[in-house]
């Protein structure tokens, strides 16, 4: 489970490129069951960002994009 863990991100591109060779190279599949993987593989994208985390709380905070406005 650690190597799923760690890799999460990579297995994940992976059956998604899987996914659509499959449609491309088997046209005969149901579209329902397509649309349903694909709905499916959305769900685990969300699950793979949840487990590869956001972005550390060391990064330095973003610059903001307001114009300057002159104090009186």
């Amino acid at each position: 489970m650690s190597f799923v863990r760690a890799h999460a991100a990579r297995i994940y591109a992976l059956a998604v490129a899987v996914l659509a060779l499959l449609v491309h190279f088997v046209p005969e599949l149901p579209s329902a069951l397509v649309l349903g993987v694909v709905a499916a593989a959305l769900g685990v994208g969300e699950a793979v960002h949840r487990v590869t985390g956001p972005a550390p709380e060391t990064a330095p905070p973003a610059e903001s994009t307001a114009p300057f406005e002159a104090s009186e």
